[in-house]
């Protein structure tokens, strides 16, 4: 099945409760969201997944949660102060302004250009300024006087507050290379590019991890740091299909040109997926020698090495770092899920077709109906999983349209507790309850005593 146009996401995803435009009483906010109830389930569902492949599962790969805040000093040896910028341009006309190279790709709409082939703007086909670099971190204060020695700078990656922990992670948890360091948290970038969704925003969840490994013997064909980077292109790809669940022919690898990459890296590929617009990053992998470490060292006057007891001396590693979007891969996740079909009765219905693992409601307990009689059995079975995992309880509306609410938000199984269960007109009930599974939309019947069991069975990885 096609993925669905973006307006169909944005609809669902407003309607059911896991995106909301951000200050929306006052206008809104531009290239800012909010995460609903389900949102934020969604996103802490996919960050424990990348948490748990790439941490947890791992002996070679530790945590780091760094400080938002820090010395602005740290952004000027990254480089990100001096070349963090995109080119900016303005109709002369209309006065918008646009990112050159977005107007380049059609990303505005229909490109535009005059007799002499030069750009002109989208909107009125105006005549546009020179470019001019355009810093994307915002500039923020610390202190009460706003002056030169006050500024600082909220984080626009977060691959930093790595690299000038290094020397802590190493000394404090004793590890030896090849080793990581992953990170998950929010990043600001001063976007000019109006962002198609939560897909280019001003404030977005990155998922980072930087792994350290010996440096080559000849830095000038660095073949076994090559295939290191290459593996972890491979494994980051391999994620996105095993755990998340994306079609792979949704996905493609983009290795950079030599004219594209940055001066200091030595290979980066990026891993992309079909969006309704066409293909866009969804994650980068790079490797980015030992360009970080060593700025830092030169920066500060602090050597950020590593003891190498195979050769006796203190080298500066290498690294490799895949950095994807927590934010963006949310929003393919949504994009990837969503299905219409015919449900049981011939009729169309939504679903959102998430893996167990990330579904943000696991099970959801419905009784037949808003009958005094199959309440307290139903809250009871409720009470039972509410323990275990995110369950909903829902009495309102006929059990078909509750079926279809839960099918529109991804919930992988319904538990009914009906008159069977119960008993009616003196009978004794079977004390059983049926499971509804989403994607087939079979039914079978439990006993309660076995009820957990049955839902662990069908929740695997939960």
């Amino acid at each position: 099945m096609p993925a669905p146009d973006l307006d169909t996401i944005v609809s669902l995803a407003k309607r059911r409760g896991f995106i909301f435009p951000a200050a929306e009483i006052y206008g809104g906010f531009a290239n800012a969201y909010d995460y609903g109830p389900l949102g934020v389930e969604l996103k802490r569902n996919i960050r424990e997944a990348w948490w748990r492949s790439m941490v947890r599962e791992r002996d070679d790969v530790v945590g780091l949660d760094a400080s938002l805040m820090t010395n602005p000093q740290v952004w000027v040896a990254s480089g990100h102060v001096a070349n963090f910028t995109d080119p900016l341009v303005d109709c002369k006309s209309c006065h918008q302004r646009f990112r050159l190279d977005h107007l380049e790709e059609g990303i505005y709409g229909e490109v535009r250009r005059d007799a002499s082939g030069a750009l002109r703007c989208p909107n009125d086909g105006g005549e546009l300024t020179e470019p001019r670099q355009f810093n994307m971190m915002f500039k923020t204060q610390v202190g009460p006087v706003p002056d030169e020695a006050s500024v600082a700078y909220l984080p626009p990656e977060t691959a930093q507050g790595i690299f000038i922990n290094f020397e802590n992670v190493v000394s404090s948890m004793r590890r030896k290379l090849p080793f990581g360091v992953a990170q998950s948290r929010v990043s600001f970038r001063n976007e000019i590019t109006p962002g198609r969704f939560v897909f280019r925003t001003l404030e977005f969840e990155q998922m980072e991890m930087e792994y350290f490994c010996r440096p080559p013997k000849d830095r000038a064909n660095p073949e076994e740091y090559l295939s290191l980077y290459r593996a972890w292109v491979q494994e980051r790809l391999r994620w996105y299909t095993d755990v998340i669940g994306i079609d792979p022919a949704r996905l493609r690898l983009r290795e950079h040109t030599r004219e594209e990459l940055s001066h200091y890296s030595a290979g980066t590929t990026d891993i992309e997926y079909l969006f309704p617009w066409g293909w866009g990053e969804l994650e980068g992998v790079a490797a980015r020698t030992d360009f970080d470490l060593t700025q830092h060292a030169q920066l500060s006057g602090h050597p950020l090495t590593y003891f190498d007891e195979e050769t006796n001396e203190h080298v500066v590693p290498w690294v490799v770092e895949p950095a994807a979007g927590l934010t963006r891969t949310l929003a393919v996740t949504l994009l990837e899920a969503y299905t219409e079909e015919p449900d049981e009765k011939g009729d169309n219905r939504v679903v959102l077709k998430l893996r167990p693992n990330i579904a943000p409601v696991k099970v959801a307990v419905l009784p037949l109906s808003k009958n005094e009689k199959l309440r307290p059995t139903a809250r009871r079975v409720y009470d039972l999983l509410r323990p275990l995992w995110l369950a909903q309880y829902d009495e309102t509306q006929s059990i078909g349209r509750r079926y279809r609410r839960q099918d529109e938000i991804g919930t992988p199984l319904c538990v009914t507790v009906d008159f069977q269960t119960v008993g009616e007109e003196g009978q004794p009930g079977d004390d059983a309850v049926t499971i509804r599974e989403r994607d087939s939309q079979a039914q079978v019947r439990v006993p309660m005593a076995g009820l957990v069991e049955a839902l662990r069975d069908r929740l695997g990885g939960c």
